[in-house]
Parts: C-alpha cells; structure tokens; sequence
C-alpha cells in the first residue's frame, strides 16, 4: 500500500477538482493507488449526480464556436446548465463548456442526442457532463442545441455582465455579400428574439390561430364587420414585423428593416439561432 501524503492528496485533488475528505477516502479505499482512486472519485460523483438530476437547472452558460465547413462555415451553440451563476462563472465551468463545444464541432453534432453521444476524452459528452456534475456539486446538463451552415457565419456572445460566461448567443449564417452586415443583423437576433427567418417559415397553424385571434379580439371590440378583414391584415402584419427577423425594424434605424440591409449588402440571410439560458425546454 502507497503512503498517503500530502503530495498525493494534493495531486489528486489538482487533477479532479473533488474534495479533501472526498480525495482522502477514495485514496484509502484505493490503497494509495491513483488511478484507481479517480476511478473510486468519478463512480462516486456520478451516483451523486443521479440523485441530483431532479434539482433544477437553469443557469450556465452557452458555449459556440464557428468552424470551416466543405460549404462555408459551420456555427454550433450550446447550452450547459448548473444550479447557480456562482457555479456558471467560474473558470473550471467555462473550460469545461468549451472542451463540450469542441468536442460538438468535432462530431457535426445538431441536436442533444448526438451532442450526449459525440465522444469526448471522457468516452462521450453525456459522461463529460456528469463528471462536471460530480465537480461541482450540482445538476449540470445539455440544453438547447443549435447549428447553422453557410458561406458565412457570424456568432455574438453576449454577456450580461463582465463576470459572467456568455447567456445568449446569436448566429446568423449568410452568403458571402450578406456578411457585411452580419455582426448588425447578429446584434439584431440577440436584442429583439426574432423566431423565423422570413413569413414564409412562419408555420401555418401558427398564422391561423393568430388570424383567429385577431378575428376574435376585433369582433369583442366591436369593430364594423365589414372593416374587420382589414384589421386583421393589419394585425398578422404586425406579428410578422415583431417575429419575423427579415421584416423587424433595424434597432439602430427604425427607417429601414433587417431585410433592407440585406438588400443594400446585395446579400441573403440563409439561418439564424438564437440560444438563451433558461429558456429552453424546462425540466
């Protein structure tokens, strides 16, 4: 049996990020032997972070990244969840959302399955993510999950304050001439949370249940009948300006929309997505 030092403790500490009274019982249990103390340490924390998983997580962070494509450009956004902020800003976490983000580039993954089963040093991303639980203590898992492809692709992280990791990132792939004035149109997506690209992405049943209400609150407010297909025009067009990123008013000039200064540039938006922390699918 090894001697357990000081040395021995701090180096597995150093190398897990676990405890001091959890590194000195695995080394115990172990008998001095390393490898099998982080073996003891990781079987451990994950057991834990079961237990955990019922607790909610709805800070983090999103990670994203842009990389060369056989088409372009490539933009992949990730969301990570911990219980609290504390946890979200410290440096450990935002190592540990860019080794996710890398390993999900790596993989072409598009969607949470094939983010958990991209492979990651620690065999896949879904056991990345549950020894990151057993670090910090915390239920920590995959949210939302965005990529988009084209010519061009420009990210923007925004923070919402200096010591924070990014909470919401913008990606909007374009052609070649629309990047001119995509770092504007990302700015745009950020601030404004548009939901489809052009009208015509707008789901059907989504523009009949808004052409219902709009039917339905005109008639209520007693508007003649034969004006009220007007108002409704006029409604659904109000929609779209509000949550169609082509037909929403440029916040910097209100004179112009995101679809004019695409026009201007002689260039074309092809994708956008926007991902926030904790407005994703709750759990």
């Amino acid at each position: 049996m090894a001697k357990i030092t000081a040395a021995l403790i701090k180096e597995l500490r150093d190398q897990t990020g676990a405890g001091m009274m959890d590194v000195k019982k695995a080394l115990t249990e172990a008998e001095g032997d390393m490898a099998r103390a982080k073996e003891i340490i990781r079987a451990t924390g994950i057991q834990a972070a079961g237990a955990r998983e019922g607790r909610k997580a709805q800070e983090g962070l999103i990670a994203s990244t842009v990389v060369e494509g056989g088409q372009g450009q490539i933009g992949y956004a990730v969301e990570l969840n911990s219980e609290t902020d504390f946890v979200a800003k410290t440096p450990q976490f935002i190592e540990f959302g860019q080794e996710v983000i890398d390993d999900v580039a790596k993989a072409d993954a598009s969607n949470a399955e094939q983010v958990d089963a991209a492979p990651s040093k620690s065999g896949t991303v879904k056991e990345t993510v549950e020894e990151a639980g057993a670090l910090f203590h915390e239920h920590v898992k995959v949210g939302q999950v965005a990529r988009v492809e084209g010519p061009r692709v420009e990210i923007y992280a925004h923070r919402k304050s200096v010591e924070m990791p990014p909470s919401i990132v913008a990606m909007i792939a374009t052609d070649e001439a629309g990047a001119q004035v995509a770092h504007e149109v990302a700015l745009q997506i950020s601030a404004m949370s548009p939901k489809w690209l052009s009208r015509e992405d707008v789901p059907a049943d989504v523009v009949e249940s808004e052409r219902r209400v709009a039917t339905e609150k005109s008639q209520a407010e007693g508007k003649p009948e034969k004006i009220i297909p007007k108002i409704v025009e006029g409604r659904l067009n109000a929609f779209f300006k509000e949550t169609v990123l082509l037909e929403q008013q440029y916040v910097k000039d209100t004179s112009k929309t995101i679809g004019d200064l695409f026009k201007q540039a002689g260039g074309k938006a092809l994708a956008f997505a926007r991902l926030e922390v904790g407005k994703g699918d709750e759990e």
